[in-house]
């Protein structure tokens, strides 16, 4: 069969990387345009990136100790016990794991099929796109210590008001059948991501003795290092051009003046704005600086985090109605009510 140049040109474009793409179309269109703009985007690129390598390289060692190591299966203990117990050690795991709000889709969906309350799950469900270790350490060096642990006591806030607030819905009667049996029809049991809850094996902290964990530290060095960078290169990239661009003023007009308003708009910006949590730290960060009040920024990570479309998408494809809703709902409450206690506590 002949193969026309469209369908190579497709074949090749499957084989991209999306994200390396935008920083390259970027730049080649910045130099077309804007030639000196394009060479002062590319400086500022390179000197932010270079300002957060340490804590870039301690979350990539972080990631890949836990993968060789094989800590994540460590996620299972917390769904043991009594619901009451099992909500707040559900959140505490969420918030340590190191699942994003795609990627913890088949986990969950695993969980859910091993019968575990859906209390427990949601809390869990809540707090761990949020935060994770190398999201903290990230964090702290983009928006500062203070923010890094305010927003971990956020994710972990997120958990314990979707994981008690379904226990509580639960217990009224008309909402109890459509909570107790949250996955829809056909749903898969979580696949490998979920068979190492299903199966956890033991934990090798000493894992430097194990060829294969050595292998797997080194591909998760190697792969947690690309990802973290390219999509830290493409928000420094887009911070450069904000701070080129866009008026200060702007800013602090749509979200500068602290108020309930602001973390609403804030809250609502980030559902369908937010791309990825690493990127958007940068780029949170210059708002910030233009004007954006701190709270506002607080809100736009959680409900981005929670509730970006693709997410979204996800949870709507593996649970029922009720309980998507309900997700979706604790999600935007918790993102505004921690998004105005952070911004009343920043102020003082």
């Amino acid at each position: 069969m002949t193969v026309t140049p469209l369908t190579r040109m497709y074949r090749q474009m499957k084989h991209l990387d999306v994200v390396l793409g935008a920083i390259a179309l970027l730049i080649l269109g910045l130099l077309a345009i804007v030639p000196s703009q394009a060479i002062a985007s590319v400086e500022f690129m390179v000197s932010s990136l270079w300002s957060v390598a340490p804590f870039l390289l301690i979350s990539v060692a972080i990631a890949a100790y836990s993968q060789a190591t094989g800590a994540d299966a460590l996620i299972a203990k917390a769904f043991q016990g009594r619901v009451v117990t099992m909500v707040p050690i559900a959140a505490v795991i969420g918030a340590l794991s190191p699942f994003c709000s795609c990627g913890v889709i088949p986990l969950i969906a695993a969980l859910l099929s091993m019968g575990v309350p859906t209390a427990a799950v949601m809390a869990f469900w809540l707090s761990s796109p949020l935060m994770d270790p190398s999201m903290f350490f990230l964090t702290a060096g983009t928006l500062g210590m203070p923010f890094a642990i305010a927003k971990t006591l956020a994710a972990l806030g997120m958990g314990l008001l979707g994981g008690w607030g379904i226990w509580a819905l639960m217990r009224i009667k008309p909402l109890t059948p459509a909570l107790q049996n949250p996955l829809r029809s056909g749903v898969g049991n979580g696949g490998c991501v979920g068979s190492k809850i299903r199966n956890p094996k033991p934990v090798m902290w000493r894992f430097w003795s194990d060829p294969e964990r050595q292998k797997r530290f080194g591909n998760g060095i190697r792969n947690s290092a690309i990802f973290l960078g390219k999509w830290l290169a493409l928000a420094f990239l887009l911070e450069s051009l904000m701070v080129a661009y866009v008026p200060d003023g702007w800013i602090g007009a749509i979200a500068g003046d602290g108020g309930l308003g602001s973390v609403i708009t804030a809250t609502a910006v980030g559902i369908p704005a937010y791309l990825n949590g690493y990127a958007a730290l940068p780029l949170v960060g210059r708002l910030i600086q233009q004007g954006m009040n701190p709270g506002a920024g607080m809100a736009f990570l959680l409900a981005g985090g929670a509730t970006s479309i693709p997410a979204m998408m996800a949870v709507f494809a593996l649970a029922r109605r009720p309980v998507f809703f309900a997700y979706l709902s604790f999600a935007i409450i918790g993102s505004v009510l921690f998004g105005s206690l952070y911004g009343v506590i920043s102020g003082f």
